[in-house]
């Protein structure tokens, strides 16, 4: 690589003020941080807007760039607030905002059309369709999916040039695609999409094959491993990616201080033209040290199978060192291949495969017995409590953490000041006065000047006279107050003078309260104008060009994944069948589709089409041949409602484009969707909110089924039998056709394998909304659907009961909503029509 190719910009995590000051003294290019409201973690990551004041003051100061997380999903009540809040926001100094929400994206470009807007890999754009549509929007750059490979990244670039990219390079990894995890909100209403991630990837599961009650495997199987992408940053910088992201906002500033250095020195590297270059064992032991759950490169080399995720543990693993190789009183005798210090903590793992670590402690004391051939035997006491740990001899011993590592990281950045109060306005004085009259004070800023005037004369002094150090000294306490005490000017001040302090500080209060005052009055005017404009740009919806008729009967649209499921649809009623090919292994034939198709259309019934939500750009040539039939298309991914809209094709998107508001709305109508599936995630009232602007027309609901609670690149049952991703058909198409996964409350989720070997985990049990359907059918919604996607679903009956309830409707009668309930046994979910999340 040559010198003058362009190094990307090194991006760390900030969740305290600490961490800003460990990024900018490690080298960071810019660092990105939440505030309290509106951002992707909730809880112990979260700064005040004065500590973002004070950190976007300590890293400018340093050249470092600061990017706000604005990334959820923002209902429609909330859009005014989360204006206003990231004005509060950019008047604290931010660079740029991390958005997910594609109404948000405008709204942001019409009230500050100054900011800057990233996209967050929450947009779940992985492919050129996708980039091309952030391209359109004018987003500066867009953060891609944590799955693409180098491949992907090189096409993307090459199709799309003029955006920018940027890609995470290490920390936690999500198992699901970000922006398609709906498991953690369905379960505990703590949605992923809005900042309150359960991690139920994070839980122990057992898969499990549904047809013989086999147990296939058992542990952490969907918790990913930690990226640690140092091996492809030369690569990365070749492709032209702009933009090289550290995760850890919730993590510690040495966690921070730590990676931010290994990541510049890496950098620093390449940009001296250092090429091929792999980082030495020595340069990446102190990342494994300071938190890690495993590392993995993830997936810019290709899928990764069954080392891609922990199995065993889901949390900090540390640094294997040894065993314990005896006892000798109360301490235990080690044999490590590192030193040890006193505050450093110590975890031991029983021998047996597999066994997790079970106890753990600090190191109290050390005494070293012998150094041969790099092997160090130690006397030391780990205490975990007041008393020293026993351990059993053939112990593992695991360093969770380095004492020496903590302390050198937090000495990184110790000089690094942290200022008290930033963002203060400076007044001007100029002070007047005479003996036997009262000292007159001007006070200013900007436009504005006011006069406060003493009560008591001054006088000849006698002693020490009043002096510039004496006014300035209380003057200027004007701490608690939003001012800073500027210039004094003493020249209309006769000399020789003397005035109490009480009397000083008299003329300083009555200042300052006359100066708030202003300063309320004027930041009053300010923010109602910026409510004001915030109110008009978000009441005004753009109008859609071609709105769907109002529809008089409901469309009823079913989803299913092989032929018979869509001949049971189509017999319980349904008005459209949506065909979803790519689900499971193996695809029905096309022949067979267009037989459907033409059986279908004799009964006055449509055949749609569904598409993956992820299509990857190797992908995309396969995915034509199904869009060549011709039929109408049903699909959850950003780029193809653009590309098909576009072409004129009748697009509905799914659910999986998160549409939670009406702006967001307007813009899928704009990029070419005919219709729009609501978001999974909002209630009935929300619902309600949403559709308002068109009283319903062009909107489905999701009134039945299993969404779609993640989608996986990593396949648990390829992984479960340690063979390679993708060469393994026989295992899903032939050997276990049908299994779950099941977590430790007992809640089994079936696992699909669709044709691109990826896995979709499908909820525990069907949403049944069919006690909201009069409230839905009263927003003015007439477009229904229902998914089918695991095997023995009664789905003609299900149909047939959906049908009759919206019959009613149509007659104007209330319809019996306990017909499902029935066929369900009480195995249902209302999912969020009643649950807000």
């Amino acid at each position: 690589m040559s010198r003058s190719a362009p190094i990307p910009e090194l991006l760390a995590p900030a969740g305290t003020l600490d961490a800003v000051r460990a990024a900018v003294a490690n080298g960071a290019n810019a660092v990105y941080l939440g505030a309290s409201m509106y951002n992707a973690r909730d809880e112990g990551a979260q700064l005040s807007l004065e500590e973002l004041a004070q950190a976007c003051a300590i890293a400018h100061a340093r050249g470092v760039r600061v990017y706000l997380t604005f990334n959820v999903l923002i209902k429609p009540h909330e859009l005014p607030e989360a204006l206003r809040y990231l004005g509060e926001c950019i008047d604290r100094g931010i660079d740029a905002a991390i958005v997910q929400d594609l109404g948000v994206v405008r709204l942001i470009q019409q009230v500050y059309p100054q900011l800057e807007v990233h996209g967050s890999t929450q947009m779940t754009v992985h492919d050129s369709s996708g980039a091309r549509v952030m391209q359109a929007l004018g987003v500066e750059r867009v953060v891609l999916s944590r799955e693409n490979t180098l491949e992907d990244i090189r096409i993307i670039r090459e199709e799309v040039p003029e955006l920018g990219l940027e890609t995470f390079v290490h920390g936690a990894l999500c198992i699901s695609y970000s922006g398609q995890c709906f498991m953690s909100g369905m379960i505990s209403e703590r949605s992923a999409n809005r900042g309150s991630c359960a991690q139920s990837c994070r839980k122990d599961y057992t898969l499990n094959d549904e047809q013989s009650g086999e147990e296939l495997d058992r542990g952490y199987l969907i918790s990913t491993k930690d990226l640690a992408a140092h091996d492809h940053l030369e690569a990365l910088a070749k492709l032209g990616v702009g933009c090289l992201k550290v995760e850890g906002r919730k993590k510690k500033p040495e966690y921070v201080a730590t990676v931010t250095k290994a990541y510049r020195g890496w950098l620093d590297g390449i940009a001296r033209g250092e090429t091929g270059r792999m980082p030495l064992l020595e340069e990446v032991e102190p990342l494994v040290q300071i938190f890690s759950r495993g590392n993995t490169g993830g997936m810019y080399g290709g899928r990764q199978g069954r080392e891609y995720i922990t199995r065993t543990q889901p949390d900090n693993r540390g640094l294997s060192i040894g065993t314990v190789a005896g006892a000798e009183g109360s301490d235990l005798i080690l044999e490590v291949t590192r030193a040890l210090a006193v505050g450093d903590g110590l975890g031991f793992e029983a021998p047996e495969a597999g066994s997790a670590a079970s106890l753990g402690g600090t190191v109290h004391s050390v005494r070293t017995l012998q150094v041969r051939d790099g092997v160090h035997r130690l006397v030391v006491q780990v205490r975990s409590g007041p008393k020293p740990m026993r351990v059993p001899e053939g112990w593992r011993v695991v360093r969770t953490s380095d004492a020496t590592l903590l302390a050198t990281s937090q000495q990184s950045f110790a000089n690094v000041p942290l200022p008290e109060r930033v963002g203060l306005i400076r007044v001007d004085v100029r002070c007047f006065g005479h003996a036997g009259g009262p000292i007159k004070t001007v006070w200013s800023y900007g436009d504005v000047e006011l006069t406060v005037r003493g009560e008591v004369p001054l006088s000849p002094a006698s002693k020490r006279a009043l002096d510039m150090t004496q006014l300035r000294e209380q003057l200027g306490r004007l701490g608690g107050t939003p001012f800073k005490l500027g210039t004094v000017d003493i020249n209309g001040l006769a000399p020789g003078l003397f005035i109490p302090v009480s009397e000083l500080n008299r003329v300083r209060q009555d200042a300052t309260e006359q100066l708030e005052q202003q300063l309320g009055w004027a930041r009053m005017s300010d923010s109602a104008i910026r409510d004001s404009r915030i109110e008009e740009t978000v009441s005004n919806i753009p109008a859609r060009a071609q709105m769907a008729p109002s529809l008089d009967m409901p469309a009823l649209r079913v989803i299913v994944y092989d032929l018979e499921q869509a001949r049971a649809a189509a017999a319980g009623g349904a008005t459209e069948i949506v065909l979803d090919p790519f689900l499971r292994h193996p695809s029905p034939p096309l022949a067979r589709v267009n037989t459907l198709r033409e059986e279908l259309a004799a009964q006055g019934v449509t055949l749609r089409l569904r598409t993956p939500t992820i299509v990857r750009p190797e992908e995309r040539r396969r995915l034509d041949k199904w869009l060549a039939l011709g039929l109408p298309v049903l699909t959850g991914h950003l780029g193809l409602v653009a590309d098909l809209g576009a072409a004129g094709v009748d697009v509905i998107a799914d659910y999986a484009t998160n549409v939670f508001n009406q702006h967001t709305a307007a813009l899928m109508f704009e990029l070419g969707a005919q219709r729009l599936v609501a978001s999974i995630e909002l209630t009935t009232e929300e619902l309600g909110q949403l559709v308002a602007p068109w009283d319903g027309r062009g909107f489905d609901a999701l009134v039945y089924g299993r969404p779609e609670g993640m989608t996986i690149e990593h396949c648990v049952l390829s992984a479960a039998f340690d063979r390679e991703p993708t060469t393994c058909r026989d295992l899903c198409v032939q050997k276990h056709t049908n299994v779950s996964l099941t977590d430790p409350a007992g809640y089994t989720f079936a696992v699909a394998t669709d044709s691109a070997c990826r896995n979709r985990l499908l909820h525990s049990r069907p949403i049944d909304g069919s006690e909201f359907l009069p409230a839905l059918w009263a927003q003015g919604i007439r477009g229904f659907q229902m998914v089918f996607n695991v095997p023995g679903d009664p789905v003609q009956e299900i149909v047939r009961a959906y049908r009759e309830m919206l019959d009613a409707l149509v007659a104007g009668e209330a319809p019996s909503l306990l017909a499902t309930r029935r066929l369900l046994n009480g195995e249902f979910t209302r999912g969020h029509f009643a649950r807000a999340v």
